[in-house]
């Protein structure tokens, strides 16, 4: 039963964070000429992204509502896990927690943050409330510039989230082979003792 319910709790886990894994790659094409291109960037790069996150952030809201639930799911995953734990939890679960609590809070922060910017239009100085906070407050470039970071960022939290999960699963596979094992041998040395025994009572 605790095999079932750990089973469960990891596809909780595994099955959202590859769905955002594969969000993010569908922005790959958008953000590749911002960050890792080695030819110098044209504003059409920067059209084409704003485009597609106003596209994005003007969606129906059943599209970001289908997005929280697979959120909440994975994080009902994790915290399911937790419920019961162990050393095994405690390390690799407790680790995804922490990485997926970070990758929600880049969501929030930056990427929700930057989708409405785009989806307004108004970066910079438009935004700024006096002369002072002209210079704090980044362009369109820098913002549509930070936005891809995040997605890159997200990208690696969601990865480690994965590997983690991973080796969880390896090292409880591991325990449980070695628990076989043991058990096997532990088996032998009975049935030796066993055999002993009766040859001594002939």
């Amino acid at each position: 039963m605790a095999l079932r319910y750990g089973s469960f709790a990891t596809f909780l886990i595994v099955c959202p964070t590859s769905f955002f894994l594969g969000i993010i790659f569908s922005l790959f094409p958008y953000d590749y000429p911002i960050l890792w291109s080695t030819s110098p960037t044209g504003s059409t790069a920067y059209d084409s992204l704003e485009t597609h996150l106003r596209l994005l952030h003007a969606s129906p809201p059943l599209i970001p509502r289908i997005l929280h639930i697979v959120i909440f799911l994975g994080l009902a995953g994790l915290i399911m896990k937790l419920w019961r734990p162990s050393e095994s939890n405690m390390l690799f679960d407790g680790a995804s927690l922490v990485l997926y609590a970070c990758g929600i809070t880049v969501y929030v922060a930056n990427i929700v943050k930057g989708l409405r910017l785009a989806s307004g239009g108004v970066y910079g100085a438009e935004l700024a409330a006096s002369e002072e906070d002209v210079g704090q407050i980044l362009g369109r470039e820098d913002s549509l510039k930070v936005l891809s970071a995040s997605n890159t960022i997200l990208a690696l939290v969601l990865v480690g989230v994965l590997v983690l999960q991973a080796g969880q699963w390896y090292a409880e596979r591991k325990d449980a082979q070695e628990d076989e094992s043991f058990a096997a041998v532990k088996g032998e040395g009975k049935k030796g003792a066993t055999a002993a025994a009766k040859k001594k009572a002939n």
